[in-house]
């Protein structure tokens, strides 16, 4: 029993540290784009164009920074929680503070990305079986707590292999039936998109503007040093790899497939909306009647012409959107409910740490099902909330959480200075409060907004409270890591 407990928490955290990397490369995909993701990204084409290339490229820019920086850190540190390091780096309260600012992060972001998708799901399926929205969330959260209570991330990266190839795929064919509605071959396809106004990419031409190159490619690269590289969800399952050399050849590999998979998003959205037009949704250039952006492909895969009452785009793409959207949305899900679980009882409670293996089941259990749970309550909280500013704001504040992460790493990382560990906590809540401040009043008195950069910002003010914090101090002595079980073993 003893034996089979190491297992159960090891496959848990780490999957064993056995999984192949070609499975957590797919996995990762479908981790990365959540349900928000495939219906907003082909949606802001007649606003954007397709300028979020350029932030893609930023992306894999990103993870390659990821791949020789971060991952050797990790793997040298050997332990459950990539938080670790700031354990060994600055102190336990560094670590605990790190965490605290993921599990916000986390916990809002996901749950704003479920809540948008159970309103989907309810709209399109729940709702015509006359299934209660509660009901709807009660069943989506027990789902996602069923497949990852044994396995966690060792389950979690097969499972989420099989939704992202479904949802790459439902992408696909949603671009073959728009085709063949609007009577396309492959070169009409072609000559659709690339003789469109919303397939520019490049914009090199005014620094002002939000869609400025360097603005997108760097926002790109740094975003993905912060949301993924210091993010325990999303580093977990790089950790399941067998060695550091196969989670290199994940992390650059599944940040290359970012490229050829949002061209594909995008395309869909310049065929979106080509077929809009041509049913009477929206103009040539792209305005629409009556809806918003993100309800341009809902709408189209699964609504019917209010005039003839017929369906728009046939039956069997409304069962393609479905399960592309339930694939993204339970792939992001269940892979952060994993990483909440592993934050709160490895970073929080320290349970790894103390106590035997069956203890640390038993805190694993309970945590598990509280954080279920929680995202429940907190899906449940937006639905009566019901206001698409609110849902914005939450966007901003979970963006915020990033900053101290990235400068408390970046000090780590590139000084030897040691702060005094208990003036951490306080420079991290600090950092974001002026940003906030910084940003409502930067048009003012400086004349222009603040946009993508805010990351960079926050993270720099960080930096500059942890180099105020080591005036007077030596150099940063060398701490002992936390060390996982199988390590103290």
């Amino acid at each position: 029993m003893r034996t089979e407990r190491k297992e159960s928490n090891s496959a848990f955290f780490t999957g064993d540290r056995k999984s192949p990397w070609p499975v957590v490369a797919i996995s990762m995909v479908g981790t990365s784009i959540s349900g928000v993701t495939f219906i907003s990204v082909p949606g802001q084409v007649a606003a954007t164009q397709m300028s979020y290339m350029q932030m893609v490229f930023g992306f894999f820019a990103g993870y390659i920074a990821i791949a020789f920086i971060l991952l050797p850190l990790y793997y040298r540190l050997a332990s459950f929680s990539i938080y670790g390091y700031l354990s060994e780096r600055f102190g336990p309260r560094s670590r605990r503070t790190g965490s605290a600012f993921f599990l916000l992060s986390k916990f809002l972001g996901c749950g704003v990305r479920m809540y948008l998708t159970a309103i989907v799901l309810q709209v399109i399926l729940f709702g015509p079986l006359g299934i209660p929205f509660l009901v709807n969330i009660l069943v989506t959260m027990l789902v996602v707590w069923l497949y990852t209570f044994r396995g966690g991330v060792k389950t979690l990266v097969w499972v989420d292999m099989v939704q992202t190839l479904c949802m790459v795929g439902a992408v696909i064919l949603s671009i073959v039936f728009v085709c063949q509605a609007l009577g396309y071959d492959f070169r009409g396809l072609v000559t659709a998109v690339s003789d469109s106004p919303m397939s520019r990419i490049w914009f090199f031409d005014d620094p002002t503007d939000k869609k400025y190159f360097w603005k997108q490619f760097l926002a790109g690269t740094f975003t993905t040093i912060a949301m993924t590289g210091l993010d325990q969800d999303m580093m977990q399952k790089n950790l399941s790899c067998k060695n550091l050399r196969a989670a290199q050849k994940n992390v650059l590999s599944y940040g290359f497939s970012f490229v050829p998979i949002n061209l594909l998003f995008l395309c869909l959205g310049v065929l979106l909306y080509r077929y809009g037009s041509h049913v009477g949704l929206c103009d040539v250039a792209g305005h629409l009647h009556g809806l918003k952006p993100d309800e341009l492909y809902p709408v189209l895969a699964t609504g019917t012409d209010p005039v003839s009452g017929a369906r728009y785009l046939p039956l069997a793409l409304s069962v393609i959107f479905v399960v592309g959207l339930v694939s993204a949305a339970f792939s992001s899900a269940g892979s952060a409910v994993t990483a909440l679980t592993t934050t709160v009882t490895v970073d929080l409670l320290g349970a790894d740490r103390r106590g035997g293996e069956a203890q640390l089941t038993r805190t694993r259990h309970r945590v598990h099902a509280a954080v279920c749970l929680i995202m429940a309550v907190l899906i449940y909280a937006f639905r009566a909330i019901g206001n698409g500013s609110v849902i914005n704001a939450v966007y901003v504040v979970a963006s915020y959480t990033y900053g101290p992460l990235l400068g408390l790493y970046a000090y780590g990382l590139f000084s030897r200075r040691q702060p005094r560990d208990r003036r951490v906590p306080w420079i991290c809540v600090c950092a974001p409060l002026l940003c906030l401040v910084l940003s409502l009043n930067a048009q003012r008195w400086f004349g222009f907004g603040i946009g993508y950069e805010l990351l960079l910002i926050n993270a720099a003010l960080t930096v500059v409270g942890l180099a105020i914090a080591s005036l007077g101090k030596e150099t940063s002595p060398t701490r002992s890591p936390d060390r996982s079980p199988d390590q103290k073993r």
